[in-house]
């Protein structure tokens, strides 16, 4: 990194220049850093307002807009500010990360590099069973005792691989066929570009308790990134799309019932019992 520091007139932000380059560590070997940014919530407030400078002079009512922007989907002026990440992680959490294809991104070559002897191994209490009702989703952890059985087999099984890997380089083998072998625990990295709105969607699906644990926890960092750069977005985000939900018509109509004192039941309000189950989940029913 060049050590000069120039003067800017661009809008900049204190919190996230004092964390630029810096290693947040996630899971055992992965990290994500912060590399390079654009805008802040001014730039949020000038593009709404397509106006010269950094928006009104209080605050208050550049929340007031950023929220009313947020609240009502008004998506083009959270474009106007772009982020870029440095990330470490394994290669299966980076294929679900990848299809997210609102972003710029490059990837570590194995083609051209040999990948180091690093791979990602899930701690005793996150080996869980398959989930009953997710068929892509975990349910109860095993007994600690065949959860350590897994681990070990799971560690054995990727130290065999990269010692097949690299007796493969060692004779001369292409690396584009040398890697074929190596399994999906091991460490990719990429740098990724996206703008703010692209980003946050990513956030509300990957950050959502649903989501796999091995991406979550990177969301979990991404979001106090996020807090850093532009809080007045990132209050907007939690209160209207994070923390909040989605009620169907006839969910509304039976809110609107109850709030009325009448008697509701699934069968008359043509509701499948998924939705009448999480519906009455929200209203602690």
């Amino acid at each position: 990194m060049n050590e000069e520091r120039y003067s800017t007139k661009r809008i900049t932000v204190k919190e996230i220049d004092d964390i630029l380059y810096e290693e947040h560590r996630v899971l055992d070997h992965g990290f994500i850093r912060v590399v390079d940014y654009m805008g802040s919530d001014s730039a949020i407030v000038q593009a709404a307002r397509v106006s010269y400078g950094k928006g009104t002079k209080q605050i208050n009512q550049d929340e007031s807009l950023i929220k009313y922007l947020m609240r009502h989907h008004h998506t083009t002026p959270f474009e106007m500010c772009e982020i870029k990440f440095h990330v470490k992680l394994p290669i299966f959490v980076a294929r679900q990360w990848i299809r997210h294809r609102t972003a710029n991104v490059n990837e570590y070559s194995a083609r051209y590099s040999i990948l180091d002897h690093e791979f990602y191994i899930p701690k005793p209490e996150q080996i869980a069973k398959q989930s009953d009702n997710n068929k892509q989703g975990s349910g109860e952890t095993f007994d600690l005792d065949v959860s350590k059985e897994i681990v070990d087999s799971l560690t054995n099984d990727s130290n065999l691989v990269y010692s097949h890997y690299g007796k493969f380089i060692e004779q001369g083998l292409a690396r584009e066929i040398a890697r074929t072998n190596l399994t999906l625990n091991y460490y990719t990295q990429f740098y990724w570009k996206i703008d703010l709105h692209n980003l946050l969607h990513f956030l509300k699906l990957r950050a959502d308790k649903h989501a796999q644990y091995e991406i979550r926890v990177y969301t979990e960092v991404m979001l106090d990134i996020v807090k850093k750069w532009v809080p007045l977005a990132h209050s907007a985000f939690i209160e209207y799309c994070l923390e909040s939900t989605c009620i169907s018509r006839t969910g509304l109509g039976i809110i609107c019932k109850l709030i009325k004192g009448e008697n509701v039941t699934r069968e008359e309000s043509n509701i499948s019992k998924r939705e009448w189950d999480e519906l009455m989940f929200l209203l602690d029913k």
